[in-house]
């Protein structure tokens, strides 16, 4: 379309005309704005799929030099049409003379605290120097650092209550301890790692410290015990998250020292899945399925989601190992379990310490692609698991666990040589934004790498390209190298 129309004119691409006037010719420069679009849109329509969306630099480079023979994605033409307010065929194809005589209106991004979204509206600019997202509003200028320093205040003020106590513990500290675990229990699945991180050690210090030093009852401990677990548990997750699993391992121990001070069944269940998770990705499979048979049998009496997840991720380890017996009958005890399921304490915290469904169906899928004996219901199964998702209520979707859905559908699309579906369902991955590129991310995008190296796709332009595009994702700074 837009290459076509290059070869016949000399004229830039529109798109080429308005980055340039706006100064944004700077990739970094680029894509910050880019991702702020992508956010105002996300706001405005009610859809999360667009929020987190990024460019890469080499994408970045064929608009800008106007290399494309296709148009981009549906999302990313979104995105562009909000941030530029043209259709994205007029961005891609030759500048007209009226939109290179002068600047025109270009569009602002404003937030209205007052309505439930964020709108997209014309704003005029005096020149070419003001024509640039950073002069629009976002609301009152000085609200979000309002917000930040009233959230200080109020965790200064937990930490001055706390230790204000002294060696007395009393209901108000344990009401606000439960209080944060369940706040960071249910953001960790949907907010990128480096905006809980702080949170998260300091929630743990403190129950560390009341434990270590103050004076508390045998009730007390027992709470105490089993909100230090839960902590240490999020931690052993976010050391995994950063490519560290002899750490994560070593959160998880204490996590489970916790839970057994505790005498909380369904919380030594969890540990235990969580170092199943720890190892499975680390690439140990084996020890994955030990790890999840271990926490079945201290949670047997476990009615909650935690013993699903036990299920799922010994269906997943055995798959791994190609054991494909025990991983179906795993994959079925998973569902018989969901079918008895009888919520617990656990569950009532939400976030990261239940197993919903969509959650369920990603990692059944993820086991019948590592058998590699059924394509078709690969298929299927990466298939349902990328709805559930796309239609999961927000206190159930997981930025982390949707990527590893669309990472198992290219998978399954590879499997059955269906290129241009694989790289469609890999692309929505390759747009994550980098405080989301966790190590989880990052090893299921290096399998679809792996998958289009196979001998079918070695001559093929498109696999090449993704392969390269996955190269650049998996090279550049994840989430342990934000901050």
């Amino acid at each position: 379309m837009a290459e076509s129309s290059r070869e016949e004119t000399t004229a830039p691409t529109l798109l080429r005309v308005l980055v340039t006037r706006r100064h944004w010719q700077v990739y970094e420069t680029f894509r910050h704005h880019y991702e702020r679009a992508a956010q105002a849109l996300a706001e405005r329509e009610g859809d999360r799929r667009v929020r987190g969306l990024t460019v890469s630099k080499r994408q970045f480079e064929r608009w800008y030099g106007g290399e494309l023979k296709t148009r981009p994605y549906p999302d990313q033409c979104r995105v562009l049409e909000a941030l530029f307010d043209h259709p994205v065929d007029e961005l891609l194809g030759p500048a007209q003379p009226e939109h290179t005589a002068s600047p025109r209106t270009v569009p602002t991004l404003s937030v209205h605290r007052s309505a439930a979204a964020r709108t997209v509206e014309p704003a005029p600019r005096a020149g070419p120097l003001a024509a640039t997202l950073d002069t629009g509003t976002w609301g009152d200028p000085g609200t979000g650092e309002r917000e930040r320093q009233v959230e200080m205040a109020a965790r200064r003020a937990f930490r001055f209550g706390s230790a204000a106590e002294g060696s007395t513990v009393v209901p108000e500290t344990l009401a606000q301890l439960h209080d944060e675990v369940r706040r960071l229990a249910d953001a960790y699945p949907r907010l990128p790692l480096p905006t809980l991180l702080g949170d998260l050690v300091e929630v743990q210090d403190t129950t560390f410290r009341i434990l270590e030093h103050g004076r508390v009852r045998p009730s007390q401990a027992k709470e105490l015990y089993l909100l230090a677990g839960m902590t240490s548990g999020m931690l052993a997750k976010a050391s995994h998250d950063v490519g560290d699993p002899r750490s994560a391992m070593m959160q998880a121990r204490t996590a489970y020292v916790c839970a057994d001070n505790a005498d909380h069944p369904a919380m030594r269940a969890w540990v235990r899945g969580m170092q199943s998770l720890i190892n499975y990705w680390a690439g140990r499979p084996q020890e994955a399925a030990r790890y999840a048979a271990l926490g079945t049998a201290v949670g047997e009496d476990v009615r909650g989601t935690t013993s699903i997840w036990l299920a799922c991720l010994e269906a997943r380890a055995y798959a791994l190992l190609g054991d494909a017996p025990n991983a179906r009958a795993a994959a079925a005890r998973a569902e018989d379990t969901r079918d008895a399921l009888r919520p617990d304490d656990l569950d009532s915290y939400g976030g990261i310490l239940t197993f919903p469904r969509a959650r369920q169906l990603y990692y059944v899928a993820e086991a019948v692609v590592h058998l590699r004996d059924d394509p078709r219901g690969a298929q299927a199964q990466a298939d349902a698991a990328v709805a559930a998702y796309r239609d999961a209520p927000p206190e159930e979707w997981a930025f982390g666990d949707e990527a590893g859905a669309q990472t198992n559908l290219a998978l399954s699309r590879v499997a059955a040589g269906e290129l241009e579906g694989a790289v469609e369902a890999v692309r929505p991955v390759l747009e994550l934004p980098f405080d989301q590129r966790n190590f989880g991310v990052l090893v299921s995008v290096r399998r679809v790498h792996d998958a289009l190296s196979d001998a079918r796709f070695l001559g093929t332009r498109a696999a090449a390209d993704v392969r390269e595009e996955i190269e650049e994702f998996t090279a550049g700074p994840t989430t342990a190298q934000l901050h």
